[in-house]
């Protein structure tokens, strides 16, 4: 679903899901989606569950989870896995917190993950905390199950939004005009899909030439990206990108 302009994805979030029967499923967002007003949507709306991460972006709710006292919690649970060139720890600690000690509506239970990882090349062991809120009660789930639910949530994170947001720079597009974000959000899939084919691993680098083509230059012919009908020999020439002869072309948007 495209984001209306001068607005952000949190506008977006009841339009995308209120199409679906959502009765008894656990929904995951990240932190910028842990607002008060999907929490009701989800639980009063539309019967669901949550689990939401909590960062910084909210400093109080970050706080407040930050000091509930994680080392007497004794609901926990250990999961260790190898791969990827590390090894990797994780702890998963769940404690009630019903009642308004976190101002916040429909939370039964937060959670904290702790991760260890051990880069098996350099010996390099670092540590993470990730702090997350849900309407699960104690009896409906255990801290074993609110770590793999997280899971996806964070490789969704890690493997999709990183490399958009940091590695493609997407939030960092000026690109405004027309079908310009669109366009530019093809080639972004494109190049994240044709890194998977090759085997490439989500935390490696791409190419330096699939980024030059995904950052164009400033003073670039608009008319070239807001074409309905743009051929993708004329496409790859606005963007810098080499590609090969004429004949080769196919249509890229229609």
């Amino acid at each position: 679903m495209r984001v209306p302009g001068k607005s952000n994805k949190i506008t977006c979030f009841t339009a995308l899901l209120a199409a679906y029967d959502l009765t008894g499923v656990t929904v995951t967002a990240d932190a910028l989606h842990t607002q008060r007003a999907h929490i009701r949507f989800l639980a009063e709306e539309k019967k669901a569950h949550y689990l939401f991460v909590v960062k910084a972006n909210q400093p109080e709710l970050h706080r407040r989870l930050r000091s509930l006292p994680w080392k007497e919690v004794t609901a926990r649970h250990y999961d260790r896995e190898v791969g990827h060139g590390r090894k990797e720890t994780r702890v998963t600690r769940a404690v009630t917190v019903a009642g308004p000690g976190l101002n916040l509506p429909h939370a039964a239970q937060a959670a904290r993950i702790l991760r260890h990882r051990t880069d098996l090349k350099t010996g390099t062991v670092s540590s993470q905390s990730v702090y997350a809120i849900t309407y699960l009660t104690s009896h409906q789930t255990s801290p074993q199950r609110l770590g793999r639910l997280a899971r996806p949530q964070w490789t969704i994170e890690n493997r999709l939004h990183s490399v958009r947001d940091t590695t493609l720079r997407e939030d960092a597009s000026r690109i405004r005009t027309g079908h310009g974000p669109e366009n530019m959000a093809t080639l972004r899939n494109l190049a994240i899909n044709t890194l998977r084919q090759h085997g490439q691993q989500h935390h490696r680098r791409p190419p330096a030439r699939l980024l030059r083509a995904l950052h164009p230059p400033a003073q670039l012919p608009r008319h070239r990206l807001i074409s309905t009908s743009t051929r993708s020999q004329d496409f790859a020439t606005a963007l810098g990108l080499e590609c090969g002869p004429p004949h080769r072309s196919v249509e890229l948007l229609t």
